[in-house]
């Protein structure tokens, strides 16, 4: 099945959810989903026959800047053989995603990651501890505007 194809199945199962699409030209291409139907997308992707997205390879989270956060799940079919990249954006002041994690468990400790390194809250995750950084650590590393604190627990921190 083609990227097309797949974002034209989609759409028309959730044609309020689909925000952007970017099928060709592109080295990945992509569909941009709305936030709140994350959810709902992955479980139709997961389940239809003809689609049948069963591996989540990675989810990222990017700081996009002006206050924009972003997730990026990235799926593929082991029985198709087809790839998709699911994208969602988010306020930096009301960063939260649905989990996925009742759909792939790898979606996890990639959740997990994500809340811990850019600040996106997975709504509904079983177990939203951090993952990386001490569970006393304030703030995110991996947002632009983070500052690193010059001590922590009363060490010096070297960087």
């Amino acid at each position: 099945m083609t990227h097309q194809e797949i974002h034209e199945k989609i759409k028309s199962q959730f044609p309020a959810a689909v925000i952007e699409s970017k099928t060709e030209g592109v080295v990945d291409p992509f569909i941009k989903i709305t936030p709140e139907s994350v959810s709902d997308v992955a479980a139709f992707i997961r389940s239809n026959e003809d689609l049948e997205f069963d591996f989540l390879m990675c989810l990222s989270g990017i700081d996009y800047g002006k206050g924009t956060l972003g997730a990026v799940y990235n799926i593929f079919s082991m029985k198709h053989r087809h790839k998709l990249n699911l994208k969602v954006e988010v306020p930096k002041d009301k960063a939260e995603v649905p989990s996925v994690s009742h759909l792939w468990n790898t979606a996890n400790w990639h959740e997990r990651e994500v809340y811990d390194l850019i600040g996106i809250v997975f709504i509904g995750h079983p177990d939203p501890r951090r993952i990386l950084m001490p569970y006393d650590w304030e703030g995110h590393p991996l947002r632009k505007d983070y500052k690193t604190p010059e001590f922590y627990q009363g060490m010096k921190i070297p960087y």
